[in-house]
């Protein structure tokens, strides 16, 4: 559940990011002025940290739902090993039990 609020707070860290981007600077003539460069670049560099931020976000994901599947198999194995060792405890039983009665 924390992931899925980390997803939600890069996602709105973008889309605040993007919507800087689109009302901040239109884009630089040749004669602009030291300010506008800098805030060009400055606009470059926030698209590019959305696109890491919203990668970074969807490779969490992804490795969230791969633990969740390798965790799923692993208990499925661990049930499957308890409920053999409970047939053999069971069967020894039982052979104790016709050994008593001989």
């Amino acid at each position: 559940m924390k992931i899925n609020v980390v997803k939600i707070l890069g996602i709105v860290a973008v889309a605040a990011v993007a919507a800087v981007v689109v009302v901040g600077c239109n884009k630089p003539s040749a004669s602009a002025g030291v300010a506008e460069r800098t805030g060009a670049a400055l606009d470059k560099a926030a698209e590019k940290t959305a696109e890491a931020a919203s990668t970074v976000a969807e490779k969490t994901g992804e490795a969230v739902t791969a633990t969740a599947a390798a965790t799923k198999d692993v208990a499925a194995q661990a049930v499957e090993k308890t409920g053999e060792v409970l047939e053999k405890a069971g069967a020894a039983v039982e052979q104790t039990g016709a050994d008593m009665q001989k």
